[in-house]
């Protein structure tokens, strides 16, 4: 991420406060990879300045999550198995796949969600195979929220002590530019071995 790109989402989040941190986290909340792991702590820096307002913070960015996990827990709800079923090859998804976190839901339950909010990647993802799982809503939004707190606090965390020596200390700069470097790198990685495994196979990802 270029310097010129960060210094515009700190002055989005700068200008748009609590709202913007809410959009932006909503969308990441909604199967769209934007990662959190830059989203929160340039929203410490930019707005957290006291312990009030990095739980303020913190809440407002759980809440978002709770609020930008509905469409995608709601499509594998309603839509569930049979939608699955019927068009998950054109998204190179497999009943292997379905299998597999269907009865990783049935395993660990509730859990999942709770650790999964947890995880980079999987917490952005998480919404739909719960969905799909039928995992009571009410307690999937308490799930999501007592797993983000934590997450969103800790980054936002990070963004609030960092932030001080942005512009003192040309390391800090660095470092984050590295650290959201591997977040993207991780990201293309784990796209590209899943499109690869899932590819070489898709001849059995035709649906009766």
């Amino acid at each position: 991420m270029s310097a010129k790109l960060i210094a515009l989402i700190v002055a989005l989040i700068a200008s748009g406060g609590y709202a913007m941190v809410a959009l932006l986290m909503a969308i990441q909340s909604a199967c769209i990879p934007i990662p959190s792991e830059v989203i929160m702590p340039l929203a410490g820096y930019a707005l957290a300045h006291t312990q009030l307002q990095l739980i303020l913070l913190a809440v407002v960015a759980s809440l978002a999550s709770n609020l930008g996990s509905i469409p995608a827990y709601w499509v594998g709800a309603k839509g569930g198995r049979p939608m699955v079923e019927r068009y998950g090859r054109y998204l190179l998804l497999s009943k292997h796949d379905l299998d597999m976190a269907h009865n990783f839901f049935d395993k660990y339950g509730s859990i999942t969600v709770l650790v999964g909010r947890m995880l980079p990647i999987v917490r952005t993802f998480i919404a739909f195979p719960a969905g799909v799982a039928r995992m009571n809503q009410a307690r999937f939004h308490i799930y999501t929220f007592i797993g983000s707190f934590p997450w969103c606090y800790a980054l936002a965390y990070i963004g609030m002590r960092l932030g001080a020596q942005w512009n003192s200390d040309p390391r800090f700069k660095a470092f984050f530019d590295r650290f959201h470097h591997g977040v993207e790198a991780v990201l293309v990685i784990g796209a590209a071995y899943f499109i690869w495994t899932h590819w070489k196979n898709r001849a059995k990802l035709a649906i009766d």
